[in-house]
Formats: structure tokens, C-alpha cells, sequence
């Protein structure tokens, strides 16, 4: 009787649920012997799926809601010491991606740089040694053929190249521009369409909803995560698209959009979609809206945020937009709803609340990184602006997510 070989067990842990889909779709894991059997969007979740499964590799992001990736990997190594582990990690993060290695990580992979081929070498190492241990013969399995539809495909691409992992997403824009995306002679507008968080994703808003039909028959739509999608449009059908949003944002509230155009060549439509990203990743992560607000105040909000560690000054920063201290004063409070200082405090706050949940930073490493001098004045702000010392809400929040375990 021919012997049947169990794959090997992968689980994917990633809050971001396009890092989760990409890396389903684009590695041919059949290849390796291999079989993603669970993906998670946060560590609490990870750790349950681990205790299911014991799938013998875990990809794991670093900085996840409700138990990072340096716990989710003590706790794996703690109940599977031959589980691999790989750390998906930022730039940011280095250093305490050291740590994960310290505790048996079979290494990790910079989300922004990472190529296909340097994750898969690692693929092949791993199936090579679980064989061994397995003692089981290394089998060449032909990758699963089962594709992707070209939307899917399309929105992989478009976050490899938005996170800067591969450029394939620009050159089928520039291929596609002569059949499948070609519109003629046409200026293109492009637009990103979002839920506003609220737990409703941007499918469930549109399921059943004949209008959704219309958006992807008449443009190019291409799905981005679960809350958001881009939209490339030609002109002709700007006025229809326009309205056909209007028309259904009384039924669906939770629906936002924003848009650029006219674009009349491919690299103009990618400087397009690039801008819409970058601008719903400020909101998402800092929690502001740029929509209308003038373009000085989109700018400024841009460099602070692009910048926490800087210590700005009103001046500096209306010198930077071209404007006055007074009239730059002004029109940000008009837009934003705070003033500047305020703005500036509200930010810094959220960014150390963010830093004391999620990472492993020092308070002297989180003071550098949000511009507020030291340890010392960064413990006393942060008391001062709420009651509480770092310390005293960062062991708050162990002690909650050890709660829900």
C-alpha cells in the first residue's frame, strides 16, 4: 500500500488581511510540501488557531492588536519547540526582531524588501529538515494551478507594489493600458472607495448589490484588503460613476470616496492610486480625515505625520506649505478641528499609546520616537495627559489581553 505523506501545516499571522491573502496566493506552497491551514488577523487568535492545528510553521507579523509576535513565538516555542517561526517585520522593528530570534525564530523577512525567492529558500530549507525528521522522502509536488481571477491577482500585485516589495503591479499597468485597462484616447480618473471601519467590510457592503456589477463592467476595480478598493474609470463614464456613488451612499453610509484625475498616461494613474493610498494610511493610522481639506493643511498633516519624531513649530510648518504663521493658524483649525499644538499633543499621544500596547520599546526609545525628549519629561507628559505613567498602562494591557487568552 502506497504511503500517504501528510503536508506540512502552515499558519499565517497578520493583521493586515492583504499580507494574509497575498501570501496564500502568490507562494506555491504545494511546491514545498506545504498547506496554509489557518491564517489570523491578530495573536490571541493566532495562538488559538496554533493550539487547533500545531501546524509546524508559523509566519508571524511583529506588531499585532491583542499579543504581538514576539509573545505569540515564546508561547509557540514554549509548547512546539521544533515549530519554525518566521518574523514578518518592518524597518522600524529591527530591533526587536532581534528578540524574536533570541527565542528560536528560524529567521525574518522586512515586509517592505521582502522578494518571493528569499521567502521560498527558506520554504525549502524547512521541508527539507521536517522530512528528515519525519523520515519522509522529499517529493517534487507541482505547484497548485488553481489561479487566482485577475482581480485577485491585481490586488496582490497593487500592495507588493505599494509596501515596495515588487514592481510587477507597474508594469501591468503599462501593459494592460493596450487591452484590458485600454480606454482609448480617454483621461482615466481614479478612485479609492472605503468603508469607515465600524466592523463592515468593503464585500459585505457591496454583496448582492446590483450597482457593484456596474462599478466593475465599466472600470477597472481592484480590491484591496477587506475596507477598501480602487477604481480606474474613464472619463466618459466619470458623471455615471459620480452619481452611481451618490445614488447609494443614502443606502450604504458607511461608504467614502476619494478621487484623482483627469490621468492621461499609466505612470499618472499609479501617482494617482499611490496618493489615495498614502492618504487613507494617515487616516487609518492617525486617525485624521484629509478629505477636502485644503491642500496646505493635507500637506502639513503629511509632514507631521511622515515625521513623529520631529519637534515642529507652527512656523516651521507654515513656512514648509507656503503660508503665514497667522493664515496657516487659522485654516488648520478651520480644517482639522484643533489647533495646531492641540493636533500635535493628540498625536504624539496616540502614536505612545500605540508604542506601549504593540512593541517592546523602552520609554527612552519611545520618547525618540514621538519627539518628546527623554524618558523622564516623556513619563511625565504622558501622566499628565492622562492620569496614568506608561508603565503603570502598559502593564494594564498585558494584564487585559492575558485576560482573553
Amino acid at each position: 500500500m502506497e504511503k500517504i505523506t501528510k503536508p506540512i501545516k502552515v499558519l499565517i499571522a497578520d493583521d493586515e488581511s492583504i499580507v494574509r491573502k497575498g501570501l496564500q496566493a502568490t507562494v506555491p506552497w504545494a511546491a514545498y510540501g506545504m498547506e496554509v491551514v489557518a491564517d489570523a488577523p491578530n495573536g490571541r487568535k493566532a495562538w488559538e488557531a496554533f493550539l487547533e492545528h500545531r501546524p509546524e510553521i508559523v509566519i508571524t507579523d511583529i506588531v499585532m492588536p491583542e499579543m504581538d509576535g514576539i509573545e505569540l513565538s515564546r508561547k509557540v516555542k514554549e509548547a512546539e519547540p521544533d515549530t519554525r517561526i518566521v518574523l514578518l517585520s518592518c524597518h522600524r522593528d529591527f530591533e526587536y526582531a532581534k528578540e524574536g530570534l533570541k527565542l528560536g525564530a528560524s529567521g525574518y523577512l522586512l515586509k517592505t524588501a521582502f522578494e518571493d525567492d528569499e521567502l521560498e529558500v527558506m520554504l525549502g530549507k524547512f521541508q527539507r529538515e521536517l522530512s528528515v525528521s519525519r523520515d519522509v522522502p522529499i517529493q517534487a509536488t507541482e505547484p497548485n494551478t488553481e489561479t487566482e481571477s485577475a482581480e485577485d491577482k491585481s490586488g496582490t500585485m497593487l500592495y507588493a507594489w505599494l509596501t515596495g516589495h515588487s514592481d510587477k503591479f507597474a508594469r501591468e499597468m503599462e501593459s494592460r493600458s493596450g487591452d484590458r485597462w485600454n480606454w482609448g484616447d480617454q483621461p482615466v480618473y481614479a478612485y479609492l472607495i472605503k468603508t469607515a471601519g465600524s466592523g463592515t467590510t468593503w464585500q459585505q457592503l457591496v454583496a448582492g448589490a446590483e450597482w457593484a456589477d456596474g462599478l466593475r463592467r465599466d472600470g477597472a476595480m481592484i480590491d484591496y484588503g477587506e475596507e477598501r478598493c480602487y477604481w480606474l474609470v474613464p472619463e466618459s463614464m466619470k458623471e455615471a460613476a459620480d452619481g452611481l456613488l451618490v445614488e447609494n451612499k443614502g443606502q450604504f453610509p458607511l461608504l467614502h470616496w476619494a478621487k484623482r484625475g483627469p490621468l492621461l498616461r499609466p505612470e499618472d494613474r499609479l501617482e494617482a492610486i499611490s496618493s489615495l493610498h498614502g492618504e487613507a494610511e494617515l487616516e487609518k493610522t492617525y486617525g485624521v480625515s484629509l478629505t477636502d481639506w485644503p491642500s496646505p493643511i493635507r500637506k502639513a498633516v503629511k509632514l507631521l505625520c511622515d515625521n513623529p519624531a520631529a519637534d515642529w513649530s507652527v512656523s516651521d510648518v507654515a513656512g514648509q506649505v507656503g503660508l503665514s504663521r497667522s493664515h496657516f493658524s487659522i485654516m488648520f483649525k478651520k480644517a482639522v478641528g484643533d489647533s495646531f499644538v492641540a493636533f500635535q499633543y493628540k498625536r504624539k499621544l496616540k502614536l505612545a499609546y500605540g508604542y506601549l500596547k504593540d512593541t517592546t520599546l523602552t520609554m527612552q526609545e519611545i520618547a525618540e520616537r514621538t519627539g518628546l525628549g527623554d524618558s523622564k519629561y516623556f513619563s511625565k507628559w504622558f501622566k499628565r495627559c492622562t492620569g496614568t505613567t506608561p508603565s503603570h498602562y502598559r502593564a494594564q494591557q498585558k494584564d487585559g489581553a492575558s485576560r482573553t487568552e
